[in-house]
C-alpha cells in the first residue's frame, strides 16, 4: 500500500509538519508499502535528503522557477497527475491555511473522497479510518473510505515526526510541469511576514503556548502573559474575543477561525473555554487553566486548574517560574 506526502514547502524550508505526515506516511505503509514525497517549487529537489532521512523511500520534485510561492491551479494541477500516474491508496497534506484550500481542490480534481483536520488515521481492511473535530471540537466523529485514493488533510502536531535519519538513501524523480503565465497571475505575494511580524516564537509549532482572554480585562495587561511565556520560551496565543477587540494580532488566535496548536504544555489565563477556542487547542498534552469562574467551560478539558485572580496567580507563578528555570 503506497502512501503519497505532500510536502509544504516555505521560503526554501520544509514545514515541521511535512515530516509529521512522513512518520504516520510510514506507520500506514506497513513496512511491504512505499512512501512517497511531492515537493513543488523552484529548485525544491535540493530538499531531497533533508526528506529521505525523515522517512520518503521516493521525493517527487516538481520544479519551475515560477512557482517559488504557492499557486493553487498548478500544484493542484500537477498533483493530481501525479496521483493518476502513481495511484497510492492515500495522500495526506497539511491542513494549514494552505493545504485545506490544496486539499479541497485536489479532491475535486481527482473526484475522490476527502477528509479533512483529521487528528487520527488507522488502517482499516484495504481502506482507512479517520478522527475529526466536528461542532466546534466539541464532538469527534469517525470516517471510513470506501475507495482509493482518498486525501486527507492532517492537522499540524497530530502524529509525532520521526528521528532524523542520517544517511538514509531515496529516489529523486523530476516530474515534468506545465505551468501557462496566467495561472502565475491570478495571486501576487506583495510581502512576506515572518511570525505576524513580532519576532516571538511560531504559535502553531511551539512546544509551550501561553494564551490571554477577555479575563485580562485590558490591552495593557497582556504583558502578564507575554512575562510568563518569555521565562518559558513559550509562544503568546490568544482567545477570538481579545484578538477581534483589536488587543494582539490575528497571528496570535487559537480557535476554530485561528491557528490549530497541540503543544506538550497550554497555559490558558483569563479564557472561559468556548467550543470555538476549545477546537483550536484541546489535543494540548497538559492543559493548565487559570480563571476566577469555578464554572467555566475551560475546566472540562484542562489538566490542572487554579480557581484565582489572574493578576494575582501570574506575576506569582512567572516569578517561581524565573527563580526555579534560572531566567
Amino acid at each position: 500500500m503506497n502512501i503519497l506526502t505532500i510536502a509544504e514547502i516555505e521560503r526554501r524550508e520544509v514545514s515541521p509538519v511535512t515530516f509529521e505526515l512522513l512518520g504516520k506516511a510510514r506507520e500506514l505503509a506497513a513496512g511491504d508499502g512505499r512512501v512517497d514525497c511531492l515537493v513543488q517549487g523552484a529548485a525544491v529537489g535540493a530538499l531531497a535528503p533533508l526528506l529521505f532521512a525523515r522517512s520518503a523511500d521516493r521525493v517527487l520534485a516538481a520544479e519551475h522557477p515560477g512557482l517559488s510561492e504557492y499557486h493553487f491551479t498548478p500544484f493542484v494541477r500537477t498533483a493530481a497527475e501525479v496521483v493518476r500516474r502513481e495511484s497510492p491508496a492515500l495522500v495526506l497534506i497539511p491542513s494549514t491555511f494552505r493545504g485545506k484550500e490544496y486539499a479541497a481542490g485536489l479532491a475535486a480534481a481527482l473526484d475522490c473522497g476527502l477528509a479533512v483536520d483529521v487528528m487520527a488515521i488507522e488502517r482499516e481492511g484495504d481502506g482507512f479510518r479517520f478522527e475529526r473535530p466536528c461542532f466546534g471540537g466539541n464532538r469527534i466523529i469517525e470516517v471510513t473510505s470506501l475507495s482509493a485514493p482518498v486525501v486527507a488533510s492532517v492537522r499540524p502536531k497530530a502524529f509525532p515526526a520521526p528521528a532524523e535519519a542520517g544517511g538514509r538513501q531515496g529516489e529523486l524523480v523530476k516530474v515534468e510541469i506545465d505551468v501557462a503565465g496566467p495561472d502565475l497571475e491570478q495571486v501576487r505575494v506583495l510581502e512576506f511576514i515572518a511570525g505576524g511580524g513580532d519576532g516571538l516564537v511560531n504559535l502553531q509549532d511551539a512546544e509551550v503556548v501561553v494564551s490571554g482572554g477577555r479575563g485580562l480585562q485590558k490591552p495593557e495587561n497582556f504583558s502578564l502573559v507575554r512575562n510568563l511565556a518569555q521565562v518559558l520560551g513559550a509562544a503568546v496565543g490568544a482567545s477570538r474575543a481579545v484578538v477581534d477587540a483589536g488587543w494582539i494580532p490575528y497571528a496570535h488566535q487559537v480557535g476554530q477561525t485561528g491557528r490549530t496548536v497541540s503543544p506538550r504544555l497550554y497555559i490558558a489565563c483569563g479564557i472561559s473555554g468556548a467550543i470555538q477556542h476549545l477546537a483550536g487547542m484541546r489535543t494540548a498534552d497538559v492543559i493548565v487553566a487559570i480563571n476566577k469562574d469555578p464554572e467555566a467551560p475551560i475546566f472540562k478539558v484542562a489538566t490542572y486548574g487554579i480557581v484565582g485572580d489572574l493578576f494575582e496567580v501570574l506575576p506569582k507563578l512567572t516569578e517561581k517560574l524565573k527563580a526555579r528555570l534560572g531566567n
